[in-house]
């Protein structure tokens, strides 16, 4: 997933349409290894009976595949926007997405090695870190508005990489939820970890 989301938006970067045509085809192994996954957690739960700490990390595998299933989805969007823009140029040089998408991987990266380690401490600090993504996705909003405001035609273009940048910004979120997972796999307890910008976002 984390090489799906960096090649999607490098493929958008440099509007190599063929790449993004095979990251497209590559989300198909994505879904394969979840629904793979999926079932091996099934047959645990059925033939093991696990209870407390292993029911709950078992729980939470289900749930973090599907997370990462979604994210996959993410990078599958952003190749399907570069093969839809065509022949077309890019509205501005990209930026600030480039920089979304290295953050947001960062974070996923992170999120995951505290999952498999369990470490509750990197969990509760790495959410915070949403807050970059957020403020990269205002700047790149703002500068793609004033591409609109000065020119009505510029409306389609923009939209597209407004999309882009979005799926970025929704990846990061989704690292939040498996930083809840984890904490949930180590004390038992399923609570929201607030982001300081979600009442910003109107969320």
């Amino acid at each position: 997933v984390e090489q799906q989301v960096m090649d999607s938006v490098e493929a958008l970067k440099k509007r190599d349409i063929q790449a993004s045509h095979r990251i497209f085809k590559a989300d198909l192994k994505i879904n394969a290894k979840r629904y793979a996954l999926e079932e091996k957690v099934m047959v645990a739960i059925a033939t093991q009976q696990p209870m407390a700490h292993d029911l709950r990390l078992l729980a939470s595998i289900l749930e973090v595949s599907g997370e990462l299933e979604r994210m996959g989805d993410y990078a599958k969007g952003i190749a399907t926007i570069n093969i839809r823009i065509g022949d077309e140029s890019l509205l501005k040089p990209l930026i600030d997405i480039p920089l979304m998408a290295r953050k947001g991987i960062d974070m996923l990266h992170r999120a995951l090695t505290a999952f498999i380690d369990e470490d509750a401490q990197a969990a509760k600090m790495i959410p915070a870190e949403d807050d970059e993504v957020d403020q990269l996705y205002q700047q790149v909003y703002r500068e793609l508005m004033m591409f609109v405001i000065q020119d009505a035609r510029n409306i389609e273009r923009a939209n597209w990489l407004l999309w882009a940048a979005h799926n970025l910004e929704r990846l990061a979120d989704r690292v939040t939820n498996i930083c809840e997972r984890t904490l949930f796999v180590i004390t038992g307890e399923i609570k929201e970890i607030d982001s300081s910008d979600d009442e910003q976002k109107g969320f």
